[in-house]
């Protein structure tokens, strides 16, 4: 697994995104970026997550912190997605897992006994200079966006 140095640069990469766009994440630059990538679109725990963070997207931008969502889902399964539940942000697709292999999010799983490699729910704060400023790994999505906006009102 992949552990991202806090107080260092994040990796950047480029991925397509639910408006249809490449986004880059080095063109939010300037801005905090809230990064957390999620299992399945449609899915109970993602959608509690992912309405949470939607419900937190106004004071987050007052904060000058954009919110971004990755999961391994489509960009039509993304825009389905948000169309439903009326999330106000970008949802990026990495469908060949690469961006969350650079993250450490892409990790052996068990389920019923059975191993297979799947996304480890995880949410990166990078402050507006492009840097690590804090992680949560193997999220429990109960608490979490609180814990998330908490950390960006102290930047």
């Amino acid at each position: 697994m992949t552990l991202l140095p806090i107080g260092e640069p994040v990796p950047d990469f480029t991925l397509p995104a639910s408006n249809g766009e490449q986004v880059t994440l080095s063109d939010y630059r300037g801005k905090n970026v809230v990064l957390y990538f999620y299992p399945k679109d449609m899915t109970t725990a993602c959608i509690q997550e992912s309405c949470d963070f939607r419900d937190a997207n106004q004071e987050m931008l007052s904060l000058n912190t954009v919110i971004l969502g990755i999961s391994l889902d489509t960009v039509k399964s993304h825009q389905n997605f948000i169309a439903k539940k009326e999330l106000p942000f970008l949802l990026l697709a990495d469908t060949e897992h690469a961006v969350c292999e650079l993250y450490g999010v892409w990790q052996l799983k068990k389920l019923y006994g059975r191993e297979y490699m799947g996304l480890v729910r995880s949410t990166f704060l990078i402050d507006a200079a492009g840097k690590l400023v804090q992680e949560w790994r193997k999220v429990r999505v109960k608490g979490h966006t609180q814990q998330v906006l908490e950390a960006v009102q102290q930047l």
